[in-house]
């Protein structure tokens, strides 16, 4: 029925974003965890650190409790997380005082389904005490808990990077496009299975995480929006087309989209601009977190269809996104994921920035690369002669150098 992998014991996987939690909680009063609903935040939360006291403000009686009495939640309690923050913003005010007061003894992890990075009250709060880390859904490596590919990743930087061409395991990436990359997926098997849990899923966000953060006019409206985004994930942001096939104002559109964003359904990725070419595009990409969310939105509910999507470039241009954003936010300090276009139509999918280090990324879903996919790639290096290298992420399963500045991978290589 399926090609997915059989069903999988439901245990606890280690994430590749612990060890710098755990780090940071030692050296700073106050660290954010934020992440979209179902990416793990609560379960890593709870089995990386046991000797906090966890407090979940989905429980009505601790959210009444943190609104009439924030300070009885930590009495006695040195070292405190408080889950689903984002339900109680008043809270936020009381832990600053309370971190000030023990001048940084007791230590706080938040964590929230909101991106709390992005609501403005609660920076404002924190403003020079808190740490912000996002947890993404789970990667290739995560899911099979091998982080080799993280350091792999971290191998591309380097300027002599000494690797042979060679054939690799094949790891077919439309499966992962249609199931995804949540957590609580990994114990699904059957693909009946998958859809009715992203029905769930979408359907719990917008019946409950919605109305907690803003009133929305048209549910209807609110979901064909969504739908329409789904099919240009991976593409630049055109809010007024948007607005135009949707039937909805353009302030409407803006601040649905917002919605989307600070629920981390959605990211925006910025064009790179330290460019000698004057005529680059400015308006950002926007990509969803999951592919598989954008997949199901879109309609494909079979390999058959999606095999053979319009969209399917962008899907996959997606899931490698999901990898490079999860891989750029392990390094210290957090790389930059930005892309790059000019107005004449020449684009590279990512270009990655650490410090003076650029990476250029194209993602092209193809099993045999070649060199006439990487004429966008010679082009930014070009321009950009700093480039440390460039790389065509594909679906296949070889490494090959296609120029000496250009290597070709698998999608899954660094994972």
């Amino acid at each position: 029925m399926n090609n997915f992998h059989s069903s999988l014991e439901l245990k606890y996987k280690k994430r590749l974003l612990a060890p710098l939690i755990r780090s940071a909680i030692e050296s700073f009063p106050i660290v954010v965890v934020s992440g979209a609903r179902q990416v793990g935040k609560s379960t890593l939360l709870e089995n990386e650190f046991p000797n906090f006291k966890y407090i979940n403000l989905d429980d009505f009686s601790m959210l009444k409790q943190a609104k009439e009495a924030p300070a009885s939640l930590w009495i006695n309690e040195e070292r405190v997380i408080i889950d689903e923050a984002q339900r109680m913003p008043e809270i936020f005010p009381a832990i600053k005082l309370e971190v000030d007061k023990t001048k940084g003894k007791r230590r706080f992890i938040i964590s929230g389904s909101s991106n709390l990075l992005l609501m403005e009250k609660i920076t404002e709060s924190l403003a020079g005490r808190a740490i912000y880390f996002e947890l993404m859904p789970m990667t290739y490596g995560e899911i099979n808990e091998n982080w080799e590919g993280m350091n792999r990743f971290l191998t591309l930087w380097e300027r002599d990077l000494k690797v042979k061409d060679q054939e690799l395991q094949i790891v077919k990436p439309l499966p992962f496009l249609l199931k995804g990359f949540m957590p609580s997926l990994l114990r699904l098997s059957e693909l009946r299975d998958i859809l009715l849990w992203w029905e769930g899923y979408i359907k719990t966000f917008i019946e409950r995480d919605l109305r907690e953060l803003s009133q929305i006019e048209s549910l209807i409206d609110f979901r064909r929006l969504l739908d329409s985004l789904a099919l240009r994930t991976a593409n630049v942001l055109n809010q007024t087309e948007i607005a135009r096939d949707v039937g909805i104002s353009q302030p409407t559109a803006h601040r649905y989209i917002k919605l989307l964003e600070v629920s981390n359904i959605i990211k925006r990725v910025q064009p790179f601009a330290k460019s000698r070419s004057k005529r680059i595009t400015k308006s950002p990409k926007v990509f969803f977190l999951d592919p598989a969310l954008s997949v199901y939105l879109s309609g494909y509910h079979d390999e058959s269809s999606l095999k053979v999507a319009r969209e399917l470039g962008g899907f996959f241009e997606t899931m490698v996104f999901l990898h490079l954003t999860v891989l750029c936010e392990m390094m210290v300090p957090k790389a930059k994921v930005f892309y790059f276009r000019t107005t004449s139509g020449k684009e590279v999918d990512f270009v990655l920035e650490y410090g003076k280090k650029l990476i250029a990324v194209e993602a092209k879903y193809t099993k045999s690369p070649k060199f006439e996919h990487i004429k966008n790639l010679l082009y930014f290096i070009e321009e950009h002669p700093d480039t440390i290298r460039g790389i065509l992420i594909h679906a296949g399963n070889a490494i090959k150098w296609l120029h000496s500045k250009i290597i070709a991978i698998p999608w899954w290589w660094v994972g």
